[in-house]
């Protein structure tokens, strides 16, 4: 279902490892990966977190089985069934640890959500992506606050509504990856993001994190102005802030870096 590996150097992947249904996702693969995330998160020896995916396929959304037992769910059931969903894709998101979207081939429906749900994301040149939902008579609906946030509002009318299927570099020029290379440099491609994330302080990235949910979108008033101010002394004066600064002003490596 997935596989989870975590390294001495605080890296952690998480592996999609359903290669022969594309990684298409049920109900057992969603609750995998909420409790993964969770712990992940939790777990002071992770410093970020790599969801990638074993075979051709990055996810190609709903698994076929899983959706013919849907269409013959209650109201009551599906209901159930979608908050497991968004509370799947919820844990992705707010996971204190940066997290990396590695995708390395076809990214539809929910899997286009999965990858919206990380905060970085790189794509080998062999990925496409399609919102298909509306070719089902259904839409994308518990991805939609990820996706609309990874691609911008303009284009998610066009990709909703179409349903077409857009290759990597439509996906980065509009803004949804932040990377596209071959498909043989996209685990150094990876690796590279990783080091660079390894060097920073875990409880500031955490903070960094938390700092872009309470933003975003909101009108720059007094409440934000006090929000933030406050954000920034809180952090000067924890050891972690503390321990960066000092580190800067003796031109030496913070604690935080492995030697």
């Amino acid at each position: 279902m997935i596989n989870i590996e975590i390294m001495e150097t605080g890296r952690a992947t998480v592996t999609l490892q359903r290669p022969e249904m594309h990684n298409a996702f049920d109900e057992a693969l969603i609750a995998a990966l909420h409790d993964a995330f969770t712990q992940l998160g939790e777990n002071d020896d992770v410093r970020c977190i790599v969801l990638a995916a074993e075979g051709r396929s990055f996810s190609a959304g709903a698994d076929l089985n899983w959706m013919k037992r849907m269409s013959t769910y209650t109201h009551e059931q599906n209901l159930g069934d979608a908050n497991a969903l968004a509370a799947m894709l919820h844990a992705i998101a707010t996971c204190p640890k940066p997290t990396i979207a590695a995708v390395q081939g076809p990214c539809y429906g929910g899997g286009v959500g999965l990858a919206a749900t990380c905060d970085m994301a790189i794509a080998s040149e062999e990925a496409a992506f399609s919102l298909s939902e509306v070719k089902l008579g259904l839409i994308p609906a518990t991805i939609a606050p990820y996706v609309v946030a990874g691609m911008g509002e303009r284009m998610a009318h066009r990709y909703f509504l179409s349903g077409e299927r857009f290759d990597a570099m439509k996906a980065y020029e509009i803004g949804f990856v932040h990377d596209v290379v071959p498909m043989g440099e996209l685990d150094a491609a990876v690796d590279d993001l990783v080091a660079t994330l390894l060097k920073n302080g875990p409880a500031a990235m955490a903070t960094s994190k938390a700092l872009i949910f309470a933003v975003a979108n909101k009108p720059v008033d007094q409440g934000v102005l006090d929000d933030t101010a406050k954000r920034i002394a809180d952090i000067r004066g924890t050891d972690e802030g503390k321990e960066g600064i000092a580190a800067f002003l003796e031109k030496r490596k913070p604690n935080w870096i492995q030697t």
